[in-house]
């Protein structure tokens, strides 16, 4: 009988034993990020080697650009997130991987294409976190020519709603010999090639017909000429 409890109390302690490892296994994968929660936000564990990023949702509408900042982690590495720029080409430099294409990429796209070739090459399993840092807001530069108070490049700002007339109204505005009915707007990089718009702007600025007004991207040009008579 006493073999026979001791047995019991073997089998008992062998069983709780178990049990006990199992869940601690299931703890220390969700501390490190292994378990999918794709329902859970993003949050910042701190730990004693560092920071991790647990319960990552990778941005999947932001399409990145150069010099946007972005953090990168392979959970796998245990180490703090690297904060990455994307250079003038559209590139990041990733350990291990060196030169990779990134502009025009989702951090959830470019996050699954490393992924794959880390998988490939290095890694048995390899979960990568890009998120963005923060977003380069300027865009670039368009030019205003001709008569305008201060002739020259304008810069251009994400998201902003720059339109013919409003960096004619940057540039300082109409000189006293302009002819405000024949603006020409010069579309350099048009899917068709260079596109020359001519526009009104007595219209649009000076009698509210905004609508007919222009939206401008990087490198368009706007030209106002001088009247052909001047009184």
């Amino acid at each position: 009988m006493r073999t026979a409890s001791s047995i019991c109390c073997i089998s008992v302690f062998l069983v709780w034993m178990m049990i006990g490892w199992t869940w601690g296994q299931i703890q220390t994968n969700r501390k490190w990020g292994l378990v999918d929660s794709p329902e859970m936000p993003l949050r910042i564990q701190h730990t004693n080697t560092g920071r991790i990023m647990l319960w990552y949702v990778p941005d999947d509408k932001y399409k990145l650009r150069a010099g946007d900042k972005v953090s990168y982690q392979v959970i796998e590495d245990r180490e703090d997130p690297k904060i990455l720029v994307v250079a003038d080409n559209g590139e990041l430099d990733i350990p291990y991987l060196g030169r990779v294409a990134a502009a025009g990429k989702t951090c959830k796209q470019l996050s699954e294409e490393i992924k794959a070739q880390l998988e490939k090459e290095l890694y048995y399993r390899a979960t990568v976190i890009i998120a963005l840092e923060s977003a380069n807001k300027w865009l670039g530069r368009v030019y205003v020519w001709g008569e305008v108070r201060n002739q020259g490049a304008i810069d251009m700002f994400v998201q902003e709603n720059l339109t013919a007339g409003k960096a004619i109204l940057r540039a300082g505005g109409f000189t006293d010999f302009a002819n405000k009915k024949k603006v020409r707007v010069i579309k350099a990089n048009a899917p068709e090639g260079k596109r020359i718009i001519e526009l009104n702007m007595a219209e649009i600025l000076e009698q509210g017909k905004t609508e007919k007004d222009v939206p401008l991207e990087p490198d368009d040009i706007v030209v106002v000429p001088s009247r052909l008579i001047n009184f």
